[in-house]
């Protein structure tokens, strides 16, 4: 059993986080308070070669794995970053795994390669108001018509709408009524977002507000078919390819932020003095920031587990879904107890640990909520009876 990383994913991690340490606290915010697309940041990550990390090389990326993109995204988080920094980037990292897997080669020669550049920025259009985490029940709907597919619907919380030029959208083409099962008759589309058909809006939210979440209301948009991710109807298998590993990533931010509020809690511990000596002293501070440690520490083995055996063509569905549950958990636990410490300071913004608090939270809705997880974990791992 070997827990060291290789010399080039250590390379990565240092390499990263010396790049990410040029925008600290101060610049992350600003752009959360100015609701500004961190351009700076992203160009960076981007000349920086980054952004095509699990691209093929064939397309101008590195093509590495999933245990890579996950100590990048960990880096990034702990920058100080936390979700915004992650959430500018996250799509391009791992999220054209569907393409790479199943876009022809036409496809693939026309986005990738701009993809990895940071030439193009793509958001991912899936969730639906009326369906929420049920996917099968998406209405939005792409009729056939010629050479191309016309597309009407709504989608809901798509990241970095406002910024992308794509969308990587899924539709039904088959009504969930005419299927025999209901994963059937779903199609993937990488597609522009023509803004003559689609209506942007972006989403009064609690945090991360240097990234768009974004309502899309979509009328009449036309669809090349060369614009189609593999074959008509089975869209649906082909997002599945990515979900472990986006619950990989999503861990990975998760433990990122968590780190980095353990971090600033320790430093205000060691430094703010009550009663004549620093608070940190007092078990009541320091018994919960150790036992943050603990946790941390915990979920980033099952974190190590999860890509390793992905990038082995190893099964991983319980391990991706354990470390995202138990780093969602530990990261917010982490930046919960980092806010308490600062006590009344915790809550202004000058300290950043209530930047981290909101967005640690996040982590434990999406991309899947925590009780989906234990839904998985007790009908798929444990054989208990499905409750949905």
């Amino acid at each position: 059993m070997e827990f060291d990383l290789t010399e080039d994913q250590e390379l990565i991690r240092k390499s990263v986080a010396a790049l990410v340490r040029r925008f600290d606290d101060h610049y992350w915010a600003e752009k959360d308070e100015a609701h500004e697309f961190p351009t700076e940041y992203y160009d960076a990550i981007a000349s920086g070669g980054w952004l095509g990390l699990t691209i093929p090389e064939a397309y101008g990326g590195h093509g590495l794995g999933i245990t890579e993109a996950s100590l990048l995204l960990e880096e990034v988080a702990r920058s100080g970053g936390g979700m915004n920094a992650a959430s500018a980037i996250h799509m391009s990292i791992f999220g054209m795994h569907p393409v790479v897997v199943h876009g022809s080669d036409e496809l693939k020669a026309r986005t990738l390669p701009r993809i990895a550049s940071g030439d193009l920025h793509v958001c991912f259009g899936v969730t639906e108001p009326g369906a929420g985490l049920d996917t099968t029940r998406i209405t939005t709907f792409a009729r056939r018509d010629g050479d191309s597919y016309v597309v009407n619907g709504r989608k809901v919380w798509i990241s970095k709408a406002v910024e992308s030029e794509k969308i990587l959208l899924l539709t039904r083409t088959t009504k969930l009524e005419d299927v025999e099962r209901k994963t059937d008759g779903m199609t993937l589309f990488l597609t522009d977002l023509d803004r003559a058909h689609v209506d942007i809006r972006p989403i009064r939210k609690m945090g991360r507000n240097a990234v768009t979440s974004n309502e899309l209301f979509i009328d009449d948009l036309r669809i090349p078919v060369e614009d189609r991710v593999g074959e008509e109807g089975r869209g649906f298998t082909y997002i599945l390819d990515g979900l472990n590993p986006e619950r990989m990533l999503i861990a990975a931010e998760a433990l990122g932020i968590g780190r980095v509020a353990l971090d600033r809690a320790v430093a205000y511990g060691n430094q703010r003095e009550v009663f004549g000596r620093p608070i940190g002293m007092n078990q009541g501070i320091q018994f919960p920031l150790a036992d943050s440690l603990a946790r941390l520490d915990a979920a980033e083995l099952v974190l190590r587990k999860a890509t390793w055996l992905y990038d082995h063509g190893r099964p991983c569905g319980r391990e991706a879904n354990t470390a995202k549950y138990l780093c969602a958990d530990a990261g917010f636990t982490a930046a919960d107890r980092a806010l308490q410490t600062h006590g009344g300071m915790g809550y202004a913004e000058e300290y950043n640990v209530a930047r981290y608090f909101r967005e640690a939270r996040l982590m434990k809705i999406a991309p899947i909520s925590q009780e989906m997880i234990l839904n998985y974990l007790g009908s798929h791992v444990l054989g208990l009876p499905r409750s949905y």
